[in-house]
């Protein structure tokens, strides 16, 4: 019973893994082509380049949830102490890019909040 979970549990896995290579790629097109176009054409707004971090760090983030996902469902079932070791680096990772990507979210809406005071005023 035990190897008809292991089985299943690698199955689920190498899906969810799957999955975060697939946003991962997309956020990273994106990023390119948000990268590109500055290149083409002058862009609107002075902080573009943090704006496309935010945004490819949010694709980031999404994607490294669903790698933490699959060594969680990886490792459920007899975990060694190497899969714990690298659950727990994926976690100190995605909590530190977390942290970062918050900050900034946060320094943009104060940032757009100030900008619509003054066009108030």
């Amino acid at each position: 019973m035990e190897e008809l979970l292991k089985v299943l549990a690698s199955h689920v896995a190498l899906a969810v893994e799957t999955a975060a290579v697939l946003i991962v790629a997309f956020g990273a097109v994106q990023a390119l082509v948000r990268t590109l176009a500055p290149l083409i054409r002058k862009p609107a707004d002075p902080k573009w380049l943090k704006h496309l971090w935010v945004h490819f760090g949010s694709w980031l983030l999404l994607g490294l949830q669903f790698a933490l996902a699959a060594d969680i469902v990886r490792s459920a079932i007899s975990p060694t102490w190497e899969q714990i070791g690298q659950l727990a680096a994926i976690a100190v990772i995605r909590t530190f890019l977390s942290f970062f990507l918050e900050r900034d979210l946060m320094e943009l809406a104060a940032g757009k909040e100030a900008r619509r005071t003054d066009a108030a005023a």
